[in-house]
């Protein structure tokens, strides 16, 4: 019986396929995901920063769960394991915030 050998796109390329192309018009409102094993699962603090799974960044909130959401899943099997999305364009525009509320 012959093996067939499949193929899985690289994690990369998967982000590239998974993250949507928007309209220029629109404006980017940046997305960063990132994870690590906690200290408590009540906390957020990490046992080691240096060990933080940068997942990336995103344009948009949809492309960055879509990202978040497969971190989380691949490490379903660390309770104390967590992922993040942090809205970096409400730390880098604050005001753009304001005028929408």
């Amino acid at each position: 019986m012959k093996r067939q050998i499949i193929q899985h796109p690289h994690e990369e390329d998967q982000r590239q396929m998974a993250t949507p192309k928007k309209p220029k018009s629109e404006k980017q409102l940046l997305h960063l995901v990132f994870g690590g094993v906690l200290t408590d699962l009540a906390g957020v603090e990490f046992q080691n920063l240096d060990e933080l799974d940068i997942v990336g960044m995103y344009p948009d909130y949809a492309s960055a769960y879509d990202a978040w959401k497969g971190a989380a899943q691949r490490s379903v099997d660390n309770a104390h394991m967590r992922y993040f999305i942090v809205h970096m364009h409400r730390l880098l525009d604050p005001e753009m915030d304001e005028e929408k509320t």
